[in-house]
């Protein structure tokens, strides 16, 4: 790295061969390259965050405006660069194209395509970063956004305009929750459908290649977006990636449309800050992270929100994602972005590995927006089931120790093991609402207080398939009227109790 005693007298001898003293704030010279960054002498007129042109077609972003130089970050090959090359201003911010052309294809940061399906041909675009809605343009997050999961759904609701964190060690199912949630907006009407964008930061091209089979294999792929920076991309694409993917929900969501934009996963998003940022020589934190990382990502999720009826209602749901090592929520950033949004799924590996799928823990993870992003149905089915939940794993923790418990307590404990094997589900097999209702129905009403543990989700399914075949027009008036009254819940337990009758 060049030393910054050095700078003058390399501008001295450089400069003055390559460029016009009158040029100098429109044009720049290259003084250092490598690893992804350049600095740049000249350009006394650059903006933060501008677009910036080098030889040989590579581009670069003008992020850190010092005395004597700008420092950029090439979204390029590096060795394409060297001293002494032109640089050249663009006069205009960074931005990406946006448009319904988007929808179905595989791109990159940059609007490019990467699917192998021809060019994409959009007539707008819209800036790389833009100041969040206000206040005045916001209204409170009331709608829920069904992720089609009974442990989601019931527990920690999900709203349209909500940031959802979901976080948890590698390969405790995060990224399968998010493609649960894709798969579920496919049964609504194709004008009230929920336009989808899944953001690939820093994971293998095999990975985000199977993440689309699976979406196209269950029809998703039609509403969504998926924005690709693989690992082997330069750390200034990793960077803009969830800010491109941004942009182009926002556009869906000015036109009055529900967008739900998914981030897999922003702590590569911070290591790529963090790794351009030490290049550029910003000091070092925490952790060796600049001090305006919290600032990267706070300014990144507040763009999610729910827009008022006069600024045309659309929403804009984040489901960032955190990868945790070894269980620790405490460390840096996954604090800071827990910090940041509405709430967190919280996946434990050692109910993952024991089976609970998807494996919530339901003692630390949350909805601050609670059961107003609830229908009324489910909200009475569920009211109780964390408080249930927390109680049987306090009591279970307690009866490891062989003690003697009373009746109230195996009741509990008989409860607890049930309403657990319940709340499993198989991956990309996403529940219809009032499907949950009833099944949530039976096992918080005690019907499945007698039934075998092994027997619960045969149960389950079996009631299901009973319900859609015999009982179509209760599961549609759940759906419809959204909430269940005393008609409808005798209804309900006529229902379970014919079916528990026959089930053996």
């Amino acid at each position: 790295m060049i030393r910054p005693e050095e700078i003058t007298e390399i501008i001295r001898r450089q400069i003055e061969g390559y460029i016009p003293k009158a040029d100098i704030a429109e044009v720049g010279n290259v003084l250092q390259v490598g690893d992804g960054i350049a600095r740049v002498y000249g350009l006394s007129n650059a903006m933060s965050g501008e677009l910036l042109e080098f030889p040989n077609g590579v581009r670069g972003l003008a992020l850190n405006l010092e005395h004597d130089n700008v420092g950029c970050v090439l979204m390029g090959e590096d060795r394409l660069v060297k001293e002494g090359d032109i640089v050249r201003r663009t006069g205009r911010v960074l931005d990406v194209p946006v448009g319904d052309e988007l929808t179905g294809r595989v791109v990159n940061p940059l609007g490019l395509p990467l699917d192998g399906k021809g060019p994409v041909k959009t007539s707008s675009s819209r800036p790389l970063e833009v100041v969040a809605p206000g206040i005045v343009e916001r209204q409170p997050v009331k709608v829920p956004l069904q992720t089609g999961l009974k442990a989601v759904d019931a527990i920690i609701p999900i709203g349209r305009g909500q940031r959802e964190l979901i976080i948890g060690d590698r390969q405790t199912g995060k990224t399968a929750i998010a493609l649960d949630t894709i798969i579920n907006q496919k049964d609504a009407p194709p004008d009230k459908r929920v336009i989808c964008v899944y953001v690939a930061i820093g994971q293998k091209q095999s990975t985000v290649a199977q993440v689309v089979k699976t979406l196209s294999d269950h029809g998703a792929m039609e509403y969504t977006i998926v924005v690709a920076a693989c690992a082997s991309e330069p750390a200034s694409m990793l960077y803009m990636a969830p800010y491109a993917g941004t942009s182009m929900a926002e556009y869906f969501m000015w036109k009055g449309r529900d967008v739900l934009i998914i981030y897999d996963d922003l702590t590569k998003h911070a290591q790529s800050y963090r790794q351009m940022s030490l290049l550029l020589r910003r000091p070092p934190g925490r952790e060796a992270y600049p001090g305006d990382v919290f600032y990267l990502h706070s300014r990144l999720l507040e763009r999610a929100c729910r827009l008022s009826a006069d600024a045309g209602g659309g929403s804009l749901t984040a489901l960032p994602i955190i990868e945790t090592q070894a269980n620790d929520v405490s460390a840096y950033i996954p604090t800071n972005v827990i910090s940041i949004t509405d709430g967190q799924i919280y996946l434990e590996s050692s109910l993952f590995y024991s089976g609970v799928r998807p494996a919530v823990n339901v003692g630390i993870s949350v909805s601050r927006v609670g059961g107003v992003a609830q229908i009324k149905a489910m909200r009475k089915v569920a009211g109780r089931l964390r408080g249930d939940l927390a109680q049987y794993h306090d009591l279970a923790a307690f009866a490891q120790f062989g003690s003697d418990l009373d009746k109230e307590s195996r009741r509990q404990l008989a409860r607890g093991d049930r309403m657990t094997e319940l709340l499993k589900q198989d991956q990309y097999s996403p529940m219809k609402a009032e499907e949950q209702v009833l099944s949530l129905f039976a096992g918080v009403n005690g019907y499945l207080d007698d039934v075998d543990i092994a027997r619960v989700r045969p149960f389950e399914a079996g009631l299901l398939k009973f319900a859609r075949a015999n009982y179509a027009g209760v599961l549609a008036r759940v759906r419809e009227k959204k909430e269940i009254d005393d008609a409808l819940n005798t209804e309900l337990s006529a229902l379970v109790k014919e079916f528990r009758a026959g089930f053996k």
